[in-house]
């Protein structure tokens, strides 16, 4: 992309409004946009941000052999209504009629239509396990939100579901599923602690979720020391659970089993749940078992806040400069920087180097404004493209351009065709 022509509205000046380092330096770097309190525009950079975050979750979920789908935003209530959450989800619920006096809400998850959709098409044990999932817009009527995307009222979500023929079945899911998610966050570079969770509206007796440690997260986590050395995507559900890690609200000092505990702030970024026959019992969702007898299936959910995950990534990677992306979820793999802007020569280096790293498969935003150099480097900072190409006086005199790593800061004087052959390698 050249900048001249894409849409990247970034600021000089940090809004009054951005309390937490992601959301000022969101705003900033014209990702997000407010329309209303807790519900924001995405803007070019954000969504290509929010796209590799998502092709990552699919990857991962798709290795596993589990189907995606798509279902609607809004949600009849009758099914709410069936699994007897309509009143006691409370005020987060967003309930609202149509034309023909019918009630609907704005679905903040989807146990309900998931649930509707399996029993509508299994029928025997022999298609079991199933796990489907997919990535859609939620809302969630926040009393308070607060902290740009943390904290929003909309939100993008991944949220998967399974169903399996009996307890033993499904605990063997919801391990899988563990699994699954510590690959997705390894993956991103996130650091993150599997931490012993309350279920809450969703429901069940077995629940984890994962914090990014982060100085602004908003959980104080408690948790052993041997966390930090555990290769958490290779150890079973039994070795996970025999490590002591939860949040301010389930730890006792006087209880606590180990005595090396850590402490750290942490910022939720996924979700998993067993609740086993919860909606299964009140929706009459059965399936015939190996006796040919119908048996209520046991599920779980598993959830992932893509449009958080992006937050958490800033507020686990950023300085003063701005933001510092790991190289699969950053929206541009490099950044080309013409501080020539006006001489021909150096246009026409530039030029060619766009188009060959373009040729090679990299993606590349070309700076080529008519602006000095001080703001170009300012404003790719702040973006946080991970490689940077600067063209300038030493290009023209010497042939050689210089090669930034925003992560390290490291800089490398190289000749064009050595700075061209190390970026595409």
């Amino acid at each position: 992309m050249k900048r001249s022509t894409y849409f990247v509205p970034t600021l000089r000046e940090t809004p009054a409004e951005a309390q937490i380092v992601s959301h000022r330096l969101m705003l900033r770097a014209g990702m997000i946009n407010q329309l209303a309190a807790g519900i924001y525009n995405w803007l070019p950079l954000g969504v290509r941000v929010l796209e590799k975050i998502q092709k990552i979750v699919c990857d991962e979920h798709d290795k596993d052999g589990c189907s995606r789908i798509l279902m609607p935003t809004l949600q009849p209530v009758e099914l709410w209504q069936e699994s007897g959450r309509y009143e006691a989800y409370g005020k987060e619920l967003l309930r609202m009629e149509d034309r023909h006096e019918r009630g609907l809400i704005y679905g903040p998850t989807a146990e309900e239509v998931v649930t509707d959709i399996f029993r509508k098409y299994v029928k025997s044990y022999k298609e079991l396990p199933q796990v489907m999932y997919q990535i859609q817009w939620k809302f969630r009527d926040e009393i308070r939100p607060r902290f740009g995307v943390m904290r929003g009222r909309e939100f993008l979500m991944k949220d998967a579901y399974s169903f399996d023929i009996d307890k033993k079945a499904a605990y063997k899911t919801y391990e899988k599923m563990f699994r699954i998610y510590m690959r997705i966050f390894n993956r991103m570079g996130l650091k993150v602690i599997p931490i012993r969770a309350d279920s809450g509206a969703i429901g069940g007796d077995l629940s984890h979720e994962f914090q990014v440690v982060a100085e602004t997260g908003e959980s104080q986590l408690y948790y052993d020391a041997q966390f930090e050395q555990a290769d958490h995507a290779n150890m079973n559900l039994e070795q996970i659970q025999s490590l002591y890690a939860v949040a301010d609200d389930m730890h006792n000092p006087e209880d606590c089993p180990v005595e090396n505990v850590k402490t750290s702030r942490g910022i939720e970024v996924g979700h998993i749940f067993y609740f086993g026959k919860k909606y299964s019992i009140p929706m009459n969702t059965t399936v015939i078992n190996q006796d040919n007898k119908p048996v209520n299936i046991e599920g779980g959910s598993y959830g992932i806040g893509i449009s958080r995950v992006m937050a958490a990534l800033i507020e686990a990677n950023h300085d003063d400069g701005g933001i510092i992306w790991p190289e699969e979820v950053a929206p541009f793999q490099v950044g080309l920087i013409n501080c020539k802007a006006g001489d021909e020569q150096a246009e026409q280096i530039c030029d060619d180097l766009y188009e060959k790293l373009m040729t090679a498969g990299c993606e590349v935003l070309y700076d080529d404004r008519k602006e000095r150099a001080g703001a170009k480097f300012a404003d790719m900072d702040l973006i946080g493209i991970p490689t940077q190409i600067i063209v300038g006086k030493k290009t023209l005199t010497e042939g050689v351009v210089e090669l930034k790593n925003r992560q390290t800061g490291e800089r490398l004087d190289l000749t064009l065709d050595s700075a061209l052959n190390r970026i595409v390698a």
